[in-house]
């Protein structure tokens, strides 16, 4: 038992599959034919925080076929693509995992599919991925070594590996929502539950490919998710119940977080992983609030009835709603980012006495936890309060 784990924590294993999928380092020499040559360019192993260079070939561009990835503090690597069919497959996996699809897709299904599904999720993500970040600066298990593995992702390297946050989001998040409409939507069980472990798996799989996680990190990902879904299932009525109609619910909703990213696990160096779990309880803060507010004050702009044809055949006429509601939407949500990261990174700026562009004083515990809890509760909130409200005013109910 001992062998296995060690060889699943080991960083052979993911290279083997880098290898499998045709990702190569520019050192090792391509076999096998294709568009591919040798790249004699500059390479780096950047392992945590620590990066050690090598000497680079200067004068000359990288062959056909040959990549670079960078990374913080000047690293770069570069690799052999000699399949892009796993390259592209793999890269927009990744992005499943990222802001970008949390930011839309989540407002999305508010907007669009049910209130309920969303509020599921969106408590089930934060509860996994607090617990998920919180864990790989406790345990402090290193990612996978370069060499062998390649890199992709290098920004997040300073990161601790395990768990895969990225195998616990998405196996939250698609799992939850299959159970959530499973029982609401005329779908096929089996196309849900095939849905769900095809996203998750590929998001899993994505994690070795990108050479980011060890198999023993997104196993273990994947099994806290898996176990925490099932601890809350046969509670998450009363849950949600509580959420909407507790007087408690907005102080408990903004305070407890806020106790959570002051007291985040301290490090010997900066690791972007207090700033991301802020943003993500802020988020969840800011939609709870939204949540309850609406349920106590505003009548629900829309019901499970809006779309309960189901996911396959969907009339013209609400698709362009669909459509509508979302471009809307993620424009406002947008917006909202925006000028909320600019007012209030300069309040901070103006009362802590530094310029915005100073990166180590926004790293600073005082600057950034206030910084991207308010600018991100403010997101979530007009995601489910001032964003329905528009659509109601626009006709787009």
């Amino acid at each position: 038992m001992f062998r296995l784990l060690g060889t699943l924590r080991s960083s052979q294993p993911v290279a083997s599959f880098q290898r499998c999928c045709g990702l190569f380092p520019a050192s090792e020499e391509s076999s096998g034919g294709g568009d591919l040559a040798e790249g004699t360019g500059e390479s780096s192993a950047c392992n945590g925080i620590v990066a050690k260079r090598r000497p680079a070939t200067t004068g000359r561009r990288p062959p056909n076929g040959v990549r670079s990835g960078r990374g913080p503090q000047g690293c770069t690597q570069k690799y052999f693509v000699k399949n892009y069919f796993y390259y592209y497959l793999f890269k927009f996996s990744a992005a499943l995992g990222e802001e970008t699809f949390y930011i839309t897709f989540l407002p999305f299904t508010y907007w669009n599919i049910d209130h309920s599904v969303s509020r599921r999720m969106i408590i089930i993500w934060s509860i996994v991925m607090y617990i998920g970040q919180v864990s790989k600066d406790i345990l402090k298990w290193p990612r996978p070594l370069s060499p062998p593995v390649v890199k992709l992702e290098l920004r997040a390297d300073a990161e601790y590996g395990m768990p895969s946050t990225h195998a616990m989001a998405a196996t939250a998040i698609s799992f939850s929502f299959f159970i959530a409409t499973t029982n609401q939507y005329k779908y096929p069980f089996e196309l849900g539950l095939v849905a769900a472990f095809v996203f998750s798996t590929l998001v899993c799989l994505s994690r070795l490919y990108t050479g980011m996680h060890t198999i023993l990190d997104v196993i273990g990902g994947a099994l806290i998710s898996a176990v925490l879904l099932i601890l809350l299932s046969p509670a998450w009525d009363t849950i949600d119940r509580l959420l909407l109609t507790s007087p408690f619910c907005p102080l408990i909703s903004i305070v407890v977080p806020l106790v959570l990213c002051y007291n985040y696990p301290k490090l010997d160096y900066y690791s972007p992983t207090r700033g991301d779990t802020t943003t993500i309880l802020g988020a969840a803060a800011g939609a709870t609030v939204g949540f309850w507010l609406n349920n106590q004050y505003i009548v629900p702009v829309y019901t499970t009835e809006n779309i309960q044809l189901g996911f396959l055949l969907l009339p013209s006429k609400t698709v362009v709603v669909i459509l509508a509601r979302f471009i809307v939407g993620i424009f406002v949500v947008l917006l909202t980012r925006q000028l909320m990261k600019s007012v209030v990174l300069g309040t901070l700026g103006y009362r802590y006495k530094f310029p915005i562009g100073d990166l180590d004083a926004r790293r600073r515990l005082e600057v950034e936890v206030p910084y991207k809890f308010i600018t991100y509760s403010s997101v979530g909130f007009t995601a489910t309060v001032l964003v329905p409200q528009l659509h109601g005013l626009l006709g787009l109910m």
